[in-house]
């Protein structure tokens, strides 16, 4: 059953899935407020609570995740759940601590907060460049690749194959439709992963026996290859395996490394990330971005029952393909010399699931490869265009781009990252180990702790400037950028190769620790930077700090992107609708382009909902109910870490 090929009812069920996502595609594609740069960008901040929440856990939810998690849960029990669990806690930081700030300013990307918090280029500049960079090797590269090797085990393609085909519907999705496109296709992604991957959850256990015989079972799943060779311990599943947090020294799962090191590593891509906080910036309200992050946080628990155990459940179903522990071994499995545990998913959907429910699943996994795909695509298309190409645009040409020049853009940088991100997957095939969400972890540890530390700094400290912040950032990729090099280069060994010489930052320092040096190093840059120089323009704090996010004093540099987009669109008023050919109209079509009276009402309509939105205000009681939630969820996500801990 493990290497049966899709029958047709399968194909059914993914030209149906195919179907649907091209309709929602095309709906999108209708919308009129593509046309401008905050609704092609921002959705137009009209986004409800549910398509909000939902659109951060399908953002988040990669097929990364799905190959993933399962694959570190087959590897080395469930303490990787761990990561999923400290999600729900640090959605509701930025919701209730970053998101309030965020939209008082009234900005559209990261960056530009940080370019109105402190002033100048150089940061909004160097943060948009280090994000695309972060993207590249943590992001599009890695569900590019799992997302293949999926279809690899289902279909037999060849891995390159599988990639550009990927590619074809999810940058059609992102091209035309913008925002709106990613978070209602994100909606109906949402809830076709989280049935597929229920019914396969119980299938799984069902097969086993339930619950009680996975805690038996794994830790007797053991390849006959280490059987035969009692002397090694490769193979052996881990003591710890049904422990989360584990022994702080001597363990893959740190509880200190973890709670303090990870956790700030994990702020930037929850709270200052463009990717996740765009979603946020869409909605309607103060109160529905809260929302959405409550429900983000509720729906984080389930990865761990509907990704992780299933991926202990394919342990034990297939040992000696799932846990192979030779390089022969292992290359005949699965085509890598350094492990095989990525395969467990997809091998537990191709043996588990009847014809037509494996369909099913393989749209489960194209859901959840396009969800991630389309948010990354649109995000950095965002960052590019508002941070870098603006920038550039007016300091050489001395001109401001246009409206059509800005969406032109922001469709063709897509093109250009997933080329560098195509030319990237064969080292992580090389590199990862094995363990495809651990790298993940690994980079992020490396480059984020800097990002999230000066957006901390910035956000709570009235007294942090511009050269502060800069230098810190500077400082903390040097450093991080140095331990991610050292780290590429003296790659640990698997458990059956040969002992080789590793630095001692390398071989003897958990990333999760490196993690927490890196982020304290920053601050403490930050902090003596900021108080040798001389303080931040007291009229860059209206508004873009936790403490003046409620001022109502005018700044002067009010002046929004729909204002500039107003004045562009009378600007280039000369060529008149009636009076342009039919493939010119077909154009401005495709890009949403509308410079007509109804155009123009629309800005107008968009520039007051702004005002409304950056106000803050909220009705008493839904306050007082997200509230409540947001006592629950810290206090369910507590009594788990302790249930699975001890």
């Amino acid at each position: 059953m493990a290497d049966a090929l899709l029958g047709a009812w399968d194909f059914v069920a993914i030209v149906v899935y195919f179907v649907l996502v091209l309709l929602v595609g095309l709906y999108s594609l209708c919308r009129s407020n593509r046309g401008t740069v905050s609704g092609y960008f921002l959705a137009g901040r009209y986004m409800t609570w549910l398509p909000v929440g939902a659109s951060l856990f399908a953002s988040n939810i990669g097929s990364e995740h799905f190959v993933g998690l399962a694959g570190s849960g087959a590897a080395a029990g469930i303490g990787v759940a761990a990561f999923e669990l400290n999600a729900c806690l640090l959605v509701q930081l930025l919701g209730w601590v970053f998101l309030p700030v965020y939209i008082a300013s009234g900005v559209s990307t990261l960056p530009e907060y940080m370019a109105k918090r402190f002033g100048g280029s150089r940061i909004r500049v160097y943060l948009a460049m280090i994000s695309l960079i972060l993207y590249i090797f943590t992001k599009i590269s890695v569900d590019l690749y799992s997302g293949a090797l999926f279809i690899q085990e289902a279909l037999h393609w060849n891995l390159y194959l599988s990639i550009i085909l990927l590619l074809a519907l999810t940058a059609v999705c992102t091209v035309t439709g913008g925002l709106a496109a990613v978070i209602y296709t994100d909606t109906l992604q949402f809830f076709i992963m989280i049935i597929g991957a229920f019914i396969l959850m119980i299938m799984s256990f069902v097969r086993i026996g339930g619950y009680e015989q996975l805690r038996v079972k794994y830790m007797n799943a053991i390849p006959n290859t280490t059987i035969q060779n009692p002397d090694t311990s490769c193979g052996y599943p881990r003591e710890d395996s049904f422990q989360m947090l584990r022994h702080p020294t001597n363990s893959d799962m740190p509880w200190a490394g973890f709670l303090f090191g990870q956790t700030p590593a994990s702020i930037w891509y929850w709270c200052t990330d463009q990717m996740m906080v765009q979603r946020a910036l869409a909605s309607k309200s103060l109160s529905h971005a809260q929302g959405g992050c409550i429900f983000a946080g509720y729906i984080k628990f389930l990865p761990m029952f509907l990704m992780v155990l299933p991926g202990m459940i394919s342990r034990i179903m297939f040992p000696d393909e799932v846990a192979c522990c030779t390089a022969e071994t292992c290359m005949a499995v699965c085509g890598s010399t350094t492990g095989c545990s990525n395969i467990a998913y997809p091998r537990l959907v191709m043996s588990v699931l009847p014809m037509g429910l494996r369909g099913i699943m393989l749209a489960v996994m194209l859901a959840a490869l396009m969800s991630d795909l389309t948010s990354i695509f649109n995000s950095t298309s965002t960052l590019f265009t508002i941070d870098v190409w603006t920038y550039f645009r007016r300091r050489f040409s001395k001109k401001e781009p246009g409206v059509k020049e800005l969406m032109l853009v922001g469709r063709l940088v897509v093109l250009v990252l997933v080329v560098i991100a195509i030319l990237w997957v064969p080292i992580i095939q090389e590199i990862q180990g094995g363990q495809l969400f651990i790298y993940i972890q690994e980079i992020s540890a490396y480059l984020a702790p800097p990002i999230a530390s000066t957006y901390l700094v910035a956000i709570l400290w009235t007294r942090g400037n511009e050269e502060g912040c800069f230098w810190a950032l500077c400082a903390g990729f040097f450093v991080g950028g140095i331990r991610m090099i050292l780290d590429f280069v003296y790659r640990a060994p698997p458990c059956w190769g040969e002992p080789i010489y590793r630095p001692s930052i390398v071989a003897n320092m958990h990333y999760m620790y490196f993690a927490l040096f890196l982020f304290w190093f920053t601050i403490l840059v930050n902090v003596v930077v900021s108080l040798l120089t001389d303080p931040q323009d007291p009229r860059k704090l209206i508004r873009t700090t936790w403490w003046t996010r409620l001022s109502r004093v005018e700044r002067e540099d009010e002046l929004t992107v729909t204002e500039e987009e107003t004045k562009e669109m009378e600007k280039d008023d000369e060529v008149r609708s009636d009076e342009r050919s039919h493939v010119r109209r077909a154009y401005d079509w495709f890009c949403g382009y509308d410079d007509t009276a109804k155009g123009k009402e629309l800005l107008k309509e968009q520039q007051e909902r702004l005002s409304k939105i950056t106000s803050l205000k909220q009705d008493p009681r839904a306050k007082v109910f997200l509230n409540i939630n947001l006592v629950l969820i810290i206090g369910v996500t507590t009594f788990m870490y302790l249930f699975y801990s001890t």
